[in-house]
Order: C-alpha cells, then structure tokens, then sequence
C-alpha cells in the first residue's frame, strides 16, 4: 500500500511517501521537509513532484494519514484541505493522526503527558498509555504552564520543545526531550489506524484545535 502522509500542524512541517505492508511495516521512500509560512504554495506541487520522483502519479496513491491537529490554525486548514481533495477525488481512505499522539510513542512505556507549545502560555496536552501496541488516548487539553507542572507532579512529560522542556525541568517535572516527529512518523501511525479500520471519509476529515470556542471565531473572523 502507498501512503502519503502530510503535516503542517508547525511552522516545521513535512510530506512523507510511505510504502507500508504486509502487517505493520511502513517504510518511508522519502520526506520532504515543508517551511512553515508557504505551506499553502508548497504542498500540492510538492506532492507531485514527490510522486513524481519515485515514478508514482496520484492515481497510485491507496490511503493518507494527515495530522489533524493540535497546531497552526492556518497550517492545519492548508493540510487538511488538500488531502481532503484529494482523497475525494481518489475515494482513498483517510487516517487522521494527533501530533500529540506522535510525541507520546516516543515516550517511555506507560502513563505520560505529550506537550506542545500553544502560544499565549498555553500549552496543548494530550495524557496517553504507551504499550507495544500504541498510544492510547486519555484525554487531550489546553492547559497553561501552571496547570501542567500541577497534573504532571507523578507523570512523565514528552515534549520535542527544548525551551519547554528546560522549563519544565526547573520546575521538577520530569521530561523526557523528543526529536521533532516527521511525517514518516505520522505515516506509521495512520497505517496503524488503516489496518484497525479506524479511518475517515473526506467529507468528515476535520481538525482538532484544542482551543476555546472564542479563540477560534475571532480567528476565523479576522
């Protein structure tokens, strides 16, 4: 099977190509590193040329695994967006991955908090139980930098944000650093949620902000 994967949940985004079977090998063929900014000039030309390189067209492509959220409001939307219309136009199935849940399968085995930075002093927090067999969800919120270091006091945090991770460990917390996870990462993931049939449709592909209700309309309103 042939997947692309995209995220562009950061202002260091990727694409992946991805050759993933029989089980639950997925190899990636390459990953494209996506800056931040031009995310919407970028991506479908990119994944052409990406497809291209490896003597692949769209048709070729059998499912998308795409990280829907938390992040960039209008990174996100650019993301989604494309493989939406794409995956309509092919009739390929989606997985739509956490960035959180990919911070959180590097972590160490058990309960753990998977953190990025929200800006405005929040932070977006996804509590999950990592085994061999995954991540499994918790919960997943916004909390300030004092909430966390308070529900963190007995758990591990992972974190790819060394500023964060700094801050945290001043405070006591303990952290475990991440290197930031690539779009071969979101790749393995959504094809771990294709084989457990835990896809979408494009038309119910939507993202996950994290945020309160008024941030977003006044985003969206601007």
């Amino acid at each position: 099977m042939l997947l692309l994967a995209a995220d562009t949940s950061g202002k260091h985004g990727s694409i992946a190509l991805a050759r993933c079977g029989p089980g639950d090998v997925c190899e990636a063929i390459e990953v494209v590193p996506l800056e931040g900014g031009t995310f919407s000039a970028q991506l479908v030309p990119q994944f052409a040329a990406l497809l291209a390189k490896h003597g692949f067209t769209k048709h070729d492509i059998d499912g998308f695994a795409v990280v829907s959220g938390p992040g960039s409001f209008t990174g996100l939307r650019i993301g989604l967006a494309a493989v939406k219309a794409l995956a309509e136009v092919l009739s390929k199935p989606i997985a739509a991955v956490s960035f959180l849940e990919a911070i959180a399968v590097s972590g160490s085995p058990g309960k753990l908090i998977a953190i990025l930075d929200a800006g405005r002093g929040d932070l977006y927090a996804g509590e999950y139980a990592v085994s061999s067999f995954g991540a499994h969800l918790v919960s997943e919120r916004l909390l300030t930098r004092e909430e966390l270091i308070a529900s963190a006091a007995d758990s591990l945090v992972v974190t790819a944000d060394p500023s964060l991770a700094n801050a945290l460990r001043v405070a006591e917390v303990e952290v475990r650093e991440i290197d930031l996870p690539r779009a071969d990462a979101i790749a393995r993931l959504g094809w771990q949620k294709i084989l457990a049939g835990k896809t979408i449709s494009s038309q119910e592909l939507d993202a996950n902000y994290l945020r309160r209700s008024s941030e977003i309309f006044s985003r969206t309103s601007s």
